[in-house]
Protein backbone atom coordinates (compact mmCIF):
# COMPACT_ATOMS: atom_id res chain seq x y z
CA UNK A 1 0.00 0.00 0.00
CA UNK A 2 1.69 3.59 -1.30
CA UNK A 3 0.94 6.73 0.28
CA UNK A 4 -1.66 8.25 -1.83
CA UNK A 5 -3.61 4.89 -1.55
CA UNK A 6 -3.44 5.81 2.37
CA UNK A 7 -4.57 9.39 2.45
CA UNK A 8 -7.35 8.55 -0.21
CA UNK A 9 -8.55 6.25 2.53
CA UNK A 10 -8.00 8.63 5.43
CA UNK A 11 -9.77 11.62 3.07
CA UNK A 12 -12.71 9.34 2.30
CA UNK A 13 -13.34 8.47 6.09
CA UNK A 14 -12.86 11.64 7.33
CA UNK A 15 -15.62 12.86 4.63
CA UNK A 16 -17.96 10.33 5.96
CA UNK A 17 -17.71 11.17 9.53
CA UNK A 18 -18.16 15.06 7.99
CA UNK A 19 -21.52 14.34 6.34
CA UNK A 20 -22.81 12.44 9.02
CA UNK A 21 -22.14 15.11 11.29
CA UNK A 22 -23.94 17.61 8.97
CA UNK A 23 -26.85 14.78 8.50
CA UNK A 24 -27.19 14.75 12.64
CA UNK A 25 -26.86 18.89 12.90
CA UNK A 26 -28.99 19.58 10.12
CA UNK A 27 -26.49 20.87 8.12
CA UNK A 28 -26.16 20.98 4.33
CA UNK A 29 -22.87 22.53 3.47
CA UNK A 30 -21.27 20.10 6.03
CA UNK A 31 -22.82 17.25 4.48
CA UNK A 32 -21.78 18.37 1.10
CA UNK A 33 -17.99 19.19 2.47
CA UNK A 34 -18.10 15.48 3.78
CA UNK A 35 -19.12 14.26 0.09
CA UNK A 36 -16.79 16.47 -1.47
CA UNK A 37 -13.70 15.19 0.37
CA UNK A 38 -15.35 11.48 -0.12
CA UNK A 39 -15.07 11.94 -3.46
CA UNK A 40 -11.27 13.21 -3.03
CA UNK A 41 -10.11 10.35 -1.07
CA UNK A 42 -11.65 7.97 -3.69
CA UNK A 43 -10.13 9.68 -6.31
CA UNK A 44 -6.83 9.89 -4.57
CA UNK A 45 -6.99 5.79 -3.65
CA UNK A 46 -7.68 5.38 -7.47
CA UNK A 47 -4.35 6.77 -8.34
CA UNK A 48 -2.46 5.35 -5.60
CA UNK A 49 -3.75 1.82 -6.84
CA UNK A 50 -3.20 2.97 -10.64
CA UNK A 51 0.58 3.21 -8.97
CA UNK A 52 0.77 0.20 -6.80
CA UNK A 53 -0.97 -1.82 -10.50
CA UNK A 54 2.19 -0.05 -12.49
CA UNK A 55 4.48 -0.87 -10.28
CA UNK A 56 3.61 -4.33 -9.92
CA UNK A 57 3.50 -4.96 -13.77
CA UNK A 58 7.27 -3.14 -13.80
CA UNK A 59 8.52 -5.95 -10.94
CA UNK A 60 6.90 -8.56 -13.39
CA UNK A 61 9.09 -7.89 -15.82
Amino acid sequence: MNKDQIKGVAKDIGGKAQETAGQLLGNEKQQAKGLAKQAEGKTEKSFGDAKEAVKSAIDKI
